[in-house]
């Protein structure tokens, strides 16, 4: 049966259009391949697999161009296995029938099938679970490819059946000697100074492939002598920062903002909120995990944080962007700075906890009102004692329900304004002592 998804092989006519600079440089061979030592290394887990002749399915997670596609390719070409590519983009059930038929028939005529699969978590549960037989039974080796987070986007049976391994972005230094390569390949240095070399990599991202096509626009111009960087940048347009508002990226980013404030660093807090901002996030999203920040990591410890986000997220809703922008980032820069204390976070978490663990548990009769003579007679407030007519304003009752032990849960901390509070909640907690053990 003739496979409408096999990808072309080197043989396959090409006419007479020129290949992309991508494609001719494409690794034949694992040792080519740039930058992913840490799964293709020898005691790493492909070489390891490789090793042992036991190679398994895969779960390739990683930024766009950094070599999923090339690595499996490759890896057929280890184990001598048949490659079929196909895209969750445009492949749908019958074609997967039409692949897992082929594939089935290569077995018959002991041919196994390395199934590369990109973009595999855009296909849905039913989809994904589709594989599973075909990988039980041999009838293919799966390798999935994704830029999203597998934990959350794969089914955790299609995860169970395979090794989830990271690639990571190219740096400067991967992304140079991929330049270099591309420079012998065309068999030209590029007309670029020192510093435009480096801008050129920069605008790259980490991405292999888009550093292959820059450097194809740049060893197409015509000039004399060296470009310099304002002249490169004037020439190039610089590749947009990956960032998806509602993937990995975006949730990545906002911790590495969060955790920022939280470390009391105001330069990195203020670097990845104008990341969000320049990969198009919503600065409302950004002025409601602000004030978040102020809650959670501030709180007590500098009560005047929470009214300075929301003014600066107020000023945002009148001038709206750009200008707005600059009063979230005024504030982003005062949480950093402020005394951090999640004391009023984590007291709140305990009374949560202690109120599902007390049920029902009904206040003690001498704290309830008693506006009926019948509440009167069952003791409805009985006993209360009205702290305004203590000589210092503190009568020290129970207010837990009875027979339930006194919950501590506030332990502020020994920084900003909490200091004070801290006093006050001692001084307090003396006093109650003395007057249940009737010093007083």
């Amino acid at each position: 049966m003739a496979d409408l998804f096999d990808q072309h092989d080197e043989t396959t006519p090409q006419g007479s259009a020129p290949r992309p600079l991508a494609d001719r440089l494409r690794p034949r061979k694992l040792s080519d391949v740039i930058g992913q030592d840490q799964v293709l290394g020898a005691d790493a887990p492909l070489g390891v697999m490789l090793a042992s002749g036991s190679l398994g399915s895969l779960i390739l997670w990683g930024p766009p161009g950094v070599g999923k596609t090339t690595i499996a390719r490759l890896l057929a070409d280890e184990t001598d296995l048949h490659f079929v590519q196909i895209s969750a983009i445009f492949t749908g059930v019958p074609d997967l029938r039409k692949v897992f038929e082929a594939a089935k028939h290569r077995r018959a005529n002991g041919q196994g099938t390395l199934l590369f699969v990109d973009e595999i978590h855009r296909f849905n549960k039913a989809q994904q679970d589709g594989f599973l037989p075909h990988m039980e039974d041999g009838t293919i080796l799966l390798v999935g490819a994704t830029t999203e987070n597998p934990s959350f986007e794969l089914n955790a049976a299609l995860l169970s059946r395979s090794q989830v391994l990271v690639l990571e972005r190219l740096d400067l230094a991967d992304l140079e000697l991929l330049a270099q390569r591309a420079e012998h390949e065309l068999n030209r240095a590029l007309p670029l100074d020192g510093p435009a070399r480096e801008a050129l990599l920069e605008m790259a991202d980490g991405d292999g492939r888009a550093l292959l096509n820059l450097i194809e626009q740049v060893a197409a111009w015509k000039v004399d002598g060296k470009l310099d960087t304002d002249a490169l940048t004037t020439r190039l347009m610089k590749r947009a920062a990956k960032y998806d508002k509602s993937g990995d990226e975006h949730y990545n980013l906002i911790s590495a903002l969060h955790k920022s404030v939280r470390g009391s660093d105001p330069d990195a807090a203020l670097y990845w909120f104008a990341r969000m901002l320049e990969g198009g996030e919503d600065p409302r999203f950004l002025a409601r995990r602000i004030t978040r920040m102020a809650v959670e990591d501030i709180g007590l410890a500098d009560p005047q944080a929470q009214t300075i986000c929301l003014d600066a997220w107020q000023v945002y809703e009148r001038l709206g962007s750009p200008e707005g922008e600059l009063a979230l980032a005024q504030a982003l820069t005062y949480l950093a700075l402020a005394p951090k204390s999640n004391a009023g976070y984590a007291a709140y978490k305990n009374a949560r906890a202690a109120a599902r663990k007390t049920g029902s548990e009904p206040p003690p009769k001498h704290i309830l009102n008693a506006p009926t003579k019948l509440m009167q007679e069952q003791g409805y407030g009985e006993g209360y004692q009205y702290d305004h007519d203590a000589a210092d304003g503190f009568s020290g009752q129970n207010y837990f329900p009875d027979g339930m032990k006194r919950g501590v849960y506030y332990s502020p901390v020994e920084r900003g304004f909490e200091r004070e509070l801290k006093r006050r909640l001692d001084y307090f907690a003396k006093l109650r002592e003395r007057r249940i053990s009737g010093a007083e």
